[in-house]
Formats: C-alpha cells, structure tokens, sequence
C-alpha cells in the first residue's frame, strides 16, 4: 500500500538514536539543549492551536519529573519525555476514561496556552514528527509504570539504556519495552464492508473488526479467527495494508484487507454488541456525517484510514 506511512503515527524519518542510549555523556549533552515533553496521567502537553507544547529541558516544573526516557534527536537537538506524577490537577468533572476524555489540565508553571489533553482528540491535528515523538514518549511511559518489578524474580527492575531497557539487579533480568501486535480487518464482500460495535461504545460508534494475535498464530491465521469468532464470517484471500504504532497502550495495528467468503452474520455477544454489512454507497453517507445511525469514523485511526483507502481506490 503506497500510502501506508502516511497513516497517523506513521513513520516520519526520526533519528531514535539507539546507539547513543548507553552513552550516558552523549544523553546527558542532548539534554542539555533538549525539548521535553511531560506527560500527567498519560495525557501529553498540547497548546490550544493543538501543537504539542515541549519544554526546555531547564524548565522548573521539571524538577518533580519521573521516569525520563530518550525518544531520539533532531541534528543536535535531543526529545524527551517524561511523568509528572506528583501534581494535583483539578480535573474537573468531565475527567473521563480513554477517548471520551476531551477535557484539559492546566499547570500553574507553564503557559496558559496549553494543558495535558488526551492524545486521542490531538492526534489528528499533530504533524508525522510530533505524532510520532508523543506516541512513542506515551508507549515507554505506561510501560515503565506497568513494569517496575521484574518479571523473574518479582524485585524492584531500574531504568537503563535511556529508557529503552529495564534491569533487574537482583537477579540480572534484562527487559524491554513490549508491543502487542493487533490485527484489524477490512472484510470485503463484493461491494460492502463489515462494521461492527462493541458493547459500552458511544452511540454510532461503529468500526473495523479487530482483535490481538495469540502465540504461535501468523496475522493470517489471527484475521480469519478474530473475524469468525466475533461475527461468524467466513474469510479466504488475507493482505497485509499497513500499520499504525497505536499506544493505548502498547499496540501495533495491523492493517489487513479480507475477501469473505461469507456473509452470514453470527454474533459473539461479549465481543460486539451489533454488525453489519455497509455498501460503498452507504460508507460515503458515513464519512460525510450524514448516516443516521453510524458516526463517522474517528480522525487519526487507522481503521478510518483503510476505510478512506477503499472508498478512494487507493489500497494499492
């Protein structure tokens, strides 16, 4: 697919540095003239024009950071991200879980031109270099504060390689950040696509098919099993389309097209509330916002990106 990269957190060319991760005067002069992105409660630092607000690595209200990692550099310029986990924000009553969060955290040491808002909602608005930089700061962050102790041995592990690695100095465990790999299906038949909506999703909230691989399971395998057992559907031909780095909270979406070779509809009632079949037609309806039952899409997400691919003609 040719404009696979173009999808949002897609490759945008950042130098990530890896052998200068266990270079501690090379990181340290980085940081010297670096640019910080901190984070509260997963949610990154974005200016109300939706440009993500970096702070010079000298900025105070770094002084209570957590958990700094590299993320790469620019010529001589180092990024970085980090937590800052001891603030007390008012958050507000519209302080919601995951997307549905659309409200925004104010620090009193930094500008009131920007607050920690959800990477959801300013995904879309990022350029490929910044959507890339917040993704990855996102993905290392929740994985350091999920893995603290060592998987081996149950002791507390420590920070190395710039925090792109973690040690276990009890037992010498050695472990790295994870990805969980996630397979999403653009299931075609003839001229319509299988949308589906999980149970507890907004209103209209409708969607690609997806699910994460199994051990020992190709992402062939992986798509014509998620696609059985969540609608019943029956898939043959399988083609890898593209993926998108998606750190909500450690996947990689795995974009693939679908040919059904049926179109019966058997639900798995844990796994989707509601599918169906929409043609060509229809998805247009969608997109424009002017379906009356389904929403369009989310901007930014990869299943609205293979959705545009195919109305477009452009899977190729």
């Amino acid at each position: 697919m040719r404009i696979a990269e173009t999808v949002t957190f897609g490759g945008s060319g950042l130098d990530r540095a890896a052998a200068l991760r266990d270079d501690a005067a090379a990181i340290a002069r980085l940081w010297d003239n670096g640019l910080v992105m901190p984070f509260w409660r997963g949610k990154p630092l974005i200016a109300l024009d939706m440009a993500p607000e970096w702070l010079a690595s000298g900025h105070p209200v770094l002084a209570s950071a957590t958990g700094t990692v590299f993320l790469g550099r620019d010529g001589d310029r180092g990024y970085f991200g980090c937590d800052l986990p001891d603030w007390a924000a008012d958050a507000g009553a519209d302080l919601q879980p995951g997307f549905s969060d659309r409200s925004m955290q104010r620090h009193p040491a930094i500008s009131a031109e920007a607050g920690f808002q959800e990477l959801r909602g300013a995904m879309v608005h990022l350029s490929p270099r910044a959507a890339e930089l917040l993704a990855t700061a996102k993905a290392l962050l929740q994985w350091h504060a999920s893995h603290r102790y060592c998987a081996a041995c149950g002791q507390p592990s420590a920070v190395a390689k710039a925090g792109w690695q973690r040690n276990c100095p009890a037992c010498g465990t050695s472990h790295f950040p994870r990805t969980d790999p996630v397979v999403i299906m653009l299931v075609l038949r003839g001229n319509r696509v299988l949308l589906g909506r999980s149970p507890g999703w907004p209103e209209g909230m409708y969607s690609l098919l997806a699910g994460f691989v199994e051990p020992g399971e190709t992402l062939e395998a992986a798509v014509r099993r998620e696609v059985a057992e969540e609608s019943g559907v029956q898939i043959g031909a399988v083609q890898y389309l593209a993926s998108q780095p998606w750190p909500f909270p450690a996947s990689l979406m795995v974009g693939c097209r679908a040919e059904a070779l049926t179109d019966a509809i058997t639900l798995d009632p844990v796994e989707l509330e509601h599918a169906l079949w929409v043609g060509r037609e229809e998805l247009l309806q969608v997109m424009a916002g002017q379906h009356g039952v389904i929403r369009p899409p989310r901007q930014g997400a990869i299943a609205q990106f293979l959705m545009s691919a195919w109305l477009a003609d452009t899977l190729v």
